[in-house]
């Protein structure tokens, strides 16, 4: 039986996770400060946060039991795990990763895995274009990512990001269209990559099953995406704001989405480098941004849920 999160029923306050990222902890080597397990996970915990993602490897345990634990010990639910995958090389297999991947999050009671088309190098700063043969071996790959999740009662969601092989809005069409796994609606990356996240969530809610919520600077986004800055450097400049600072409409994203009985999870994902320890010289704070994007979404809570939903009880 396939595992769902709380429902399309259950209240949005209660489906609101964080991501290790929003405190600037990154798979991407050199990415800035990396902060502890321990301070991270008290401080979603403290801010009332119900559940968060895994987070990039070595950042929990390695154990599949020690990593559920340590969550729990912070009163925190699993949701789902981020992994970039080479998906579009004919002469490799993402499969063992992903499964290495859906066996974790199965004993941590989650439900979802968060697979990125990595193009195979570090960072996401530039990307390879793939010929015909590599398309049709990326598509084939996420048909097979999607079975093996179901089989094993998870979902699988391709999570289109910037420096990826799906990054554009042309280019998340192509696997809307070529295959049928559903999608990670991640409001900054779409906007990055040229894409409008209120229509795409507007046009295919039945394909999104899983939601990173994230506001952006418009004018950094632009020279993002015209090459003027790294995705880095965008990321280092402020690039990504706390929910309600920036220029994505969030509310009609979460509006559209409840009036969908969209029933996932909404993870505040606000990335960040760091570069000193938080208050260390003036050095940024990221837990002020989470706890403000958090109270901006709740501020949309009771609206989003609307007449939509049945009364309670």
């Amino acid at each position: 039986m396939r595992i769902t999160p709380p429902g399309s029923d259950a209240p949005l306050v209660g489906r609101v996770a964080g991501a290790p990222i929003s405190w600037g902890v990154c798979e991407v080597p050199g990415w800035g400060h990396q902060l502890a397990p321990d301070v991270v996970l008290r401080q979603m915990r403290d801010i009332g946060l119900a559940a968060t993602e895994f987070g990039p490897d070595g950042f929990l345990p390695d154990a599949p039991a020690a990593k559920a634990g340590l969550l729990s010990a912070y009163g925190l639910r699993a949701v789902g795990q981020f992994v970039p995958a080479v998906l579009h090389d004919p002469g490799h297999d993402p499969l063992p990763r992903v499964r290495a991947a859906l066996a974790d999050l199965l004993v941590a009671g989650a439900t979802t895995v968060v697979v990125a088309a990595a193009g195979g190098g570090d960072g996401y700063d530039d990307r390879p274009a793939p010929d015909a043969e590599g398309w049709n071996t990326l598509l084939a790959n996420l048909d097979r990512i999607d079975a093996a999740a179901a089989g094993a009662g998870l979902t699988a969601t391709l999570h289109p990001h910037v420096g990826t092989l799906v990054e554009t809005a042309e280019e998340t069409r192509r696997v809307l269209d070529g295959c049928g796994i559903a999608l990670c609606l991640d409001t900054g990356h779409c906007l990055i990559g040229g894409g409008d996240p209120v229509d795409l969530a507007a046009r295919v809610p039945d394909r999104i099953a899983h939601v990173h919520l994230k506001d952006v600077r418009r004018h950094l986004a632009d020279r993002v995406r015209s090459g003027e800055l790294t995705y880095t450097q965008g990321v280092a400049a402020g690039m990504y704001a706390p929910l309600g600072a920036g220029d994505i409409d969030v509310a009609a994203i979460v509006r559209g989405l409840e009036a969908h009985r969209y029933s996932g999870w909404y993870v505040l994902e606000q990335d960040a480098v760091l570069t000193a320890p938080p208050g260390r010289d003036g050095a940024h704070d990221p837990l002020d941004d989470a706890r403000a994007s958090l109270r901006h979404l709740l501020t949309l809570a009771e609206t989003a849920a609307g007449p939509s939903r049945p009364p309670e009880g």
